[in-house]
């Protein structure tokens, strides 16, 4: 349980009458709110978004304990109760809250019996700040005007409201188990107005400082808190960019690596086909100087195109009258002449494989000789 300060409004219209002096305060506060996180039990945060929602702040319960609640000269140091009313009350809300439902208040009939009270407020002590206590449930969310909070205030109750001075609160409130200050205030109002606190607080140079475009005035601690956060994030926006510029070079890193693997893949490829074609080469010149030493074995072909070769074959073979004819029938008497060189190896390569005739000539011819009479006398 928390002990919160929030501000109020006094109206205009202040009265007095023989019971004191009577006068209304409208309170409504609603919405995201900024607290230092040792303000509210969590050192680990440097800044706790607290959300007020309309769900807790108009509850008919919570509107209930504003009916008969204490005024105080400033906040006590304690709690407000039975045993200490008559030490701190200086008078109290007269009757029950009054919600505005169209404008959005809750309106506080309040009545000052206290002389010491009564004066201060003609001396411009006229600020009001309620005291209330209530439950943080520390479940993150989204509030309805879209803004993200850390903690939602829940079962607010009121205990007493505060004539105040106008003062730098901010970051100077403390939570409300201190033996001198009674409760834990936004770094601002939600008006932007300095939020209120006990006249027991001193007052001390303010700052400025702009959070997200808003211009936040509060205290060199606050200050000091602020701007240790806003370079937290400053540092987790560059590590985040570094991280993504990392990110990209590691994949244009890759993309090259790839366009490298592929260049060297299609090298290798082209090598392959290089070397089938000039296998293709050697075998089509190989097989073109086997015809050439069959048709013209002594014929010089050295260093020869394939051209120059079938021309000097022809010559060779067919005498000088050819070294004049075009190219197309050079090729043509060549084909020709690689036939009949195939034929004749041919021939000769048969004649080399031919089985012997077996007996000598006169065995051969006595054979004739019989197989013919026996032929002539079949005949007859």
């Amino acid at each position: 349980m928390i002990r919160f300060v929030d501000a109020l409004t006094l109206d205009a219209a202040v009265t007095m009458t023989d019971r004191g002096l009577v006068a209304v305060a409208k309170a409504a506060r609603t919405g995201v709110q900024l607290y230092l996180g040792s303000e509210v039990g969590r050192d680990d945060m440097q800044v706790v978004r607290v959300y007020r929602g309309a769900d807790q702040v108009f509850d008919d319960a919570s509107l209930q304990s504003y009916s008969h609640a204490p005024l105080t000269l400033d906040h006590p140091p304690e709690l407000v109760t039975p045993d200490n009313w008559s030490k701190y009350a200086k008078g109290e809300v007269s009757t029950a809250a009054k919600k505005d439902i169209d404008g959005g208040w809750v309106h506080l009939p309040l009545i000052v019996k206290a002389k010491d009270a009564v004066d201060a407020i003609r001396d411009g002590k006229a600020q009001l700040s309620a005291g209330y206590t209530c439950n943080l449930d520390w479940t993150p969310g989204i509030a309805e005007d879209g803004h993200a909070y850390d903690a939602r205030q829940v079962g607010i109750v009121i205990n007493h409201l505060a004539i105040v001075d106008r003062a730098r609160a901010g970051s100077e409130a403390r939570i409300g188990d201190s033996a001198v200050f009674w409760g834990a205030c936004p770094v601002t109002a939600s008006d932007g107005a300095p939020n209120e606190r006990s006249r027991h607080m001193t007052d001390k140079p303010m700052q400025k400082v702009v959070v997200d475009g808003l211009t936040i005035e509060t205290t060199d601690q606050g200050a000091q808190a602020l701007t240790k956060v806003q370079g937290q994030l400053a540092d987790a926006l560059t590590a985040v960019a570094k991280a993504q510029a990392d990110a990209a070079k590691a994949v244009a890193d890759a993309q090259a690596e790839i366009a490298a693997k592929d260049a060297e893949i299609d090298s290798l490829k082209a090598k392959v086909l290089d070397a089938a074609a000039m296998d293709a080469a050697v075998a089509k010149r190989a097989d073109l100087l086997g015809k050439a030493k069959a048709i013209a074995p002594q014929a010089k072909l050295d260093g020869l195109s394939d051209a120059a070769i079938r021309k000097a074959v022809v010559v060779a073979k067919l005498g000088d009258a050819m070294a004049d004819k075009p190219e197309a029938y050079i090729d043509a008497r060549f084909d020709i002449l690689a036939e009949d060189a195939a034929g004749q190896v041919q021939f000769a390569a048969a004649l080399t494989t031919a089985a012997p005739v077996q007996g000598d000539a006169d065995t051969a011819r006595a054979k004739m000789i019989a197989d013919m009479v026996s032929a002539s006398t079949r005949a007859n």
